[in-house]
């Protein structure tokens, strides 16, 4: 059944750093392609999550990956615009030098083809879902604080209507050459969602409500089960558990 619209489609280059909002992207077997394909590793970390995130460096959300090499049709960046404005090469020396001295030990970009992903490849969520949250605390509604890959708008906005669709199949488009993702789980909240997109400043009642409201879930997480163009204004079609796009 048809369950709404893609109303944005968002990128992540650098794990952790700001954000691209995109109208249309290929989504491939690892996800939109080159979302979270660069990471920080934190060179000093033995433990099974070695990469610097924003909840331990909000910081890193002032950082913009960019492309200034002359090749703008490429997904991937060629380097990172610093809070100061300065363009600094993504595998640098001074990028890496910046990163380190706000977090207070040294680290290194790590670049990863396959995606550098916490549960999996495709993030989803709806608009209703995100005002909800950012009434109940208090805050402007802003989907960037929840960093998904596609936003949904449903013709009947209400919070959490996404836990309906795990277990099913989401695809995209008319036809049958748009792209589909199996719906896995739940996505369960960390930090980040404090953080304020622009300033990297802390609104802690974000994450007490989503604990408090929906037991620290919003949204959910997917794979990929076609490849194809995905483009805001696509409608969105749920398949049940078992059923074919």
């Amino acid at each position: 059944m048809n369950i709404g619209i893609v109303e944005a489609i968002y990128r992540y280059p650098v794990k952790s750093m700001r954000g691209e909002r995109l109208e249309s992207a290929h989504v491939g077997w690892h996800g939109i392609d080159g979302d979270r394909r660069f990471a920080f590793r934190r060179t000093g970390d033995r433990g099974g999550f070695p990469w610097l995130t924003a909840g331990k460096l909000p910081d890193l959300l002032l950082f913009e990956p960019c492309r200034l090499d002359g090749d703008a049709a490429s997904v991937l960046p060629t380097h990172v615009r610093a809070p100061g404005g300065d363009a600094l090469p993504i595998f640098g020396e001074a990028l890496a030098g910046e990163i380190a001295r706000r977090h207070g030990a040294p680290v290194e970009m790590l670049r990863l083809d396959h995606g550098i992903f916490d549960e999996a490849a495709i993030s989803v969520i709806a608009t209703g879902t995100v005002h909800d949250i950012g009434s109940m605390a208090g805050e402007p509604p802003d989907v960037r604080r929840f960093r998904p890959n596609v936003v949904v708008r449903l013709p009947h906005p209400a919070p959490f209507q996404e836990d309906a669709w795990v277990g099913g199949v989401l695809a995209f488009g008319d036809g049958d050459d748009g792209p589909a993702i199996a719906v896995t789980m739940r996505d369960v909240r960390c930090s980040m969602l404090n953080f304020d997109p622009d300033s990297a400043h802390p609104a802690p009642d974000m994450l007490k409500t989503v604990v408090r409201a929906h037991d620290n879930t919003a949204g959910v997480y997917a794979s990929v089960t076609r490849t194809g163009r995905l483009a805001v204004g696509q409608p969105i079609r749920l398949h049940a558990a078992g059923g074919a796009p």
